[in-house]
Order: C-alpha cells, then structure tokens, then sequence
C-alpha cells in the first residue's frame, strides 16, 4: 500500500485520482423515511501527525486526519474520480456500503464498496431498498474511556477510507476507450456518467441498486472520550451495484486514511484553533421545517455565531427519488 494520500482544499486526494470531501448537512428525524437534506459546506481537515503532543495517542497510533463535528450536524461524503476505483467505506466496525461487518477484502456478494465516479456521495450505511441511514455524531458517554482492542480497524469508532486501483491490463483497455471516446468528440469526464460538478438539483445516479442488509450490532466504543458516528435518519439513495467483474480490481488497496471526529472542545485543544463556525443551527433547522433537539445546544458555546444568510430549505416531497436542494 505505497500510494500517499494528500489533504488539498480540504479534501482527501486518495491514489488512483479518487477525492473525497467530508460535507456538513441537518439531522433527519429518526422516523420515516425522507429526501436528501441540503449541504451545508465542508468540514476542515488536519493531520493528525502534526500535533504529536496534543492528539490522543490513539489517534497517533492510525495516524490519517482529524475533523470537528457538533452534535447538531449530520456528515455526508462527497465523490470524484479523474478514473475508475473502488472505494471502501467503513464506519466503526461496520462496512457503510453493505451494512455488514467491515472486510479489508473487497467482495460482491454483498457488495462491500462503491464505484467512482459512478457513485457521488454517500451519506450513511446502506439500509436497503433504496435507502441508507444517515451518519451523525454520537457524543461520547462522560468518563469513559475504552482500551484498544487489537489492530487499528478492530477498535476503529470513526471512518476509514480504503481506495482500489483497476488492474494494469484493465486500466489500460479503459484509457484506450477514453481515447476513442475523444476522438468522436463524446464526453470523457470521469467514466461519462456521473461525477466532478454537481448541479443544483439531482436525480438518481445510473446503474443497479445495490440491495443490502443492516448488520448486526453496534460499532465498539471509542478508546478515546471523542464523539463516535452513528446511525440515524432513514433517507432515499441508491447505493450502485459495481458492473465489473471483481477480478478487474487490484487485490491490494493502494491507500488507505483513518478520518477521527473531534468535538468543538477536543479540536481546539489538539489544534489550537477554534472549530469553524457552522450555518448548521436552530435557524437553519427551522427554514428545512426539521426539529430541533433541546440536545443539539450541548456544544452551542464552543461554535462562533455562523452566518445566517447560509442556510438551506430541505427540499419538499414525500422522500421519493433523491432530488433534493442542496449544493452538491
């Protein structure tokens, strides 16, 4: 696993031309089942190994990047690809894209991985029947503090991104189709489907709904007192069924980041800066017509006051379909 993985702009830049950024948006509620809420901009990213003295030893230990996270927002990925990978994305001891037990292996029966720039966002564990269950912050419990528990992915409570290459001989065939495909004047983006710039509204992205069955269980407590991500609101989004055969991949990733979540307070200690302002609050809640939770106040102090003018209404329907108004 040799290729490096660069933080720019406040994206992750995975080997293989894949990008991925880490986007704010609103708590669904946790009943029914809804249409995409808005993005609300990105989360910033720090390496961790640049403050040896401040982050959790832990942390240190996985190494990757560090970001802040506030009880009142909910966090989305965001995808790009200049080629064709496969992206594994694992939440806690869970697989986001099967909702099963996290495999380092990459497997389609169930599908354990996403196809960019075929797929370009994900926001929670694949729940099935064209839905996913968001991912929000879990607030660790006061005082607790659980010990590691063998290699890094056993005890992981954060994300951890795993990127595949296409094999040479397969990599190769596909640029050649590209080049013809420029020849004739056709579209060349990404594999000309889906992925780059986003419009302001969206539909489905093509392909075959990838079905999937919620794991069992519960991802592990954290080792360090820092929030965990979990599962919450029910929304429409179609996780892609991969079209290629699973030998077409490489079996060795060729990079891999662990992405931790700071509260408002653990950021500013590690980092010495304070969290970035959110425009996710009360009024932003209030314009998409979502309830606020008396609980999302527990880390109001440790924000600025965010921009008013930056919010978003939710999208209006009845959850149908994943067009929604957001800046994605």
């Amino acid at each position: 696993m040799g290729g490096q993985v660069r933080v720019s702009e406040g994206a992750l830049e995975l080997p293989g031309g894949a990008t991925v950024r880490f986007m704010r948006t609103l708590r669904l509620p946790e009943t029914g089942t809804h249409p995409l809420p808005p993005g609300l901009g990105g989360f910033p990213l720090r390496w961790v190994a640049d403050y040896p003295d401040q982050a959790p030893d832990q942390w240190l230990g996985h190494g990757g990047v560090l970001l802040p996270v506030f009880q009142r927002e909910a966090v989305w990925l965001s995808f790009s690809a200049s080629a064709p990978v496969a992206l594994q994305v694992g939440v806690g001891q869970l697989c986001a894209v099967s909702g099963r037990p996290w495999s380092d292996q990459l497997a389609q029966d169930p599908q354990n991985y996403v196809v960019l720039p075929r797929q370009p966002w994900l926001d929670g564990i694949n729940s099935g029947r064209g839905t996913i269950r968001q991912l929000v912050a879990v607030p660790p419990e006061p005082g607790t503090v659980t010990a590691p528990r063998g290699p890094a992915s056993e005890d992981w409570v954060g994300v951890q991104l795993q990127v595949f290459e296409l094999r040479a001989r397969v990599r190769a065939r596909w640029q050649a189709a590209q080049r013809a495909r420029a020849v004739r004047g056709r579209d060349v983006a990404g594999w000309g489907e889906v992925g780059g710039a986003r419009p302001g509204r969206f539909g489905p992205a093509p392909g075959v709904p990838l079905a999937a069955e919620a794991g069992p269980g519960e991802p592990a407590g954290p080792a360090v007192t820092a929030p965990g991500l979990g599962a919450g609101g029910r929304m429409r989004q179609e996780v892609y069924r991969d079209p290629r055969p699973l030998d077409d991949w490489e079996r060795e990733p060729s990079g891999r980041v662990f992405v931790h979540l700071a509260t408002a307070a653990q950021w500013r200690r590690i980092t010495g800066e304070p969290a970035p302002a959110s425009p996710v609050d009360r009024a932003a809640y209030a314009s998409a017509g979502l309830p606020w939770f008396e609980h999302y106040d527990a880390d109001a102090a440790d924000m600025a006051a965010p921009d008013p003018g930056r919010t978003a209404r939710l999208g209006d329907g009845d959850g149908q379909g994943q067009a929604a108004d957001r800046e994605r």
